[in-house]
Parts: C-alpha cells; structure tokens; sequence
C-alpha cells in the first residue's frame, strides 16, 4: 500500500476511535480541520512536523501513523472446509490456507487411512514442502529416497521431483503439509 495512503487511514482510525471530529482533532493536534481532511483522503503527503504535531496530539507514536495496518485473524474451522479425496477416499487433503501471491505459500492438513497413498507429481523448480506427522506412521518418497516418519517427525524437500505419501502403519495417520513456492 502506498505510504501517503497508509498515513491518512492511520490517522483516520486514530481520530475515530477517539471520536472527534475534524474540529475537534485540528483543536487537538493545532494542525488545520482542512489539512487533516486532506491528510485523511490521502489528497496531501504531509511534512514530519505535521506528522509529529498529530501525533503528539493524539498521543500516539509517530511511527503507528506510519506502519500498514496489520490483517485481521482469519479463523478457518475444520468443518467448513471440503477435502479432496484420493486413493478411493483413503487419502484426504483438507486445504487450509491457500497460496496468495503475497505470501508464497499454501498448507493442508492430510489424513491418510491405512494403506491410503498418494503420488504426486513434480512443483515448479525450486518448491519446498515441509512435514510434520501429528500421528501414524507415514513414508514419504522424494524420488529414489524413502523416509519413514512417526508421530511428532518432520522432513523438508525439494518437492521439484516425483513425490509421494503412504501410510504403513495400522491406524490412520494425520499431517501437516506447508508448500512453499519462494525458490524458482
């Protein structure tokens, strides 16, 4: 977001939520009704002395005018989320949070009954997933090399290459999977 943009939002929301009005913040603040409207629609890029002004008549920190505001939680509950089957539904990968270009990464929770496997093909060059086991017992093959994982292990790997999941034990296994796109 752009920095004049951020600022008049900032000081916007600082002014709202001490409920004054225009007037009454350019009282407060000593910098005019009209500057603090521009200032507020992102019209003007204001001075460091203006922002100071503001901020000490807010009484606020001059860099929380400054900083982008921070997302909300996102609360994502497991019952809204539809899994995708595979293996004749023994393998089921519940997406989580889904890739965003700002954040270059997607993760999935993974239940795999017994027996239940999954082949995946190759990611873009450079794609990483890590792996964490939260119970069962899994294999994971990254081409030619196999790791056995247990409740609690992890393993990261270039997930570049043909892949794959399988569970060997006797219960079913529950994971976490984080892909990472950051490396090309």
């Amino acid at each position: 977001m752009e920095l004049q943009r951020v600022i008049g939002d900032n000081i916007k929301g600082v002014r709202e939520r001490k409920k004054l009005t225009l007037d009454a913040a350019a009282k407060q603040t000593g910098v005019s009704r009209s500057m603090l409207a521009q200032i507020e629609r992102g019209d003007v890029n204001p001075t460091i002395s203006v922002l100071w002004k503001i901020a000490n008549g807010y009484k606020v920190s001059f860099t929380s005018l400054l900083d982008e505001p921070r997302e909300a939680p996102l609360l994502i509950r497991a019952k809204d989320v539809a899994p995708l089957a595979e293996d004749g539904g023994r393998y089921l990968n519940h997406p989580a949070f889904p890739f965003q270009e700002d954040r270059l990464f997607e993760t999935y929770r993974i239940q795999i009954a017994p027996e239940g496997a999954l082949s995946a093909q190759p990611h873009m060059a450079g794609t990483e997933e890590y792996i964490t086991v939260f119970s069962g017992d899994v294999e994971i093959r990254v081409g030619e090399e196999a790791f056995r994982l247990g409740e609690g292990d992890s393993l990261r790997f270039r997930a570049d290459a043909p892949h794959g999941y399988r569970n060997v034990g006797e219960g079913p296994a529950s994971l976490s999977m984080l892909i990472y796109y950051g490396k090309g």
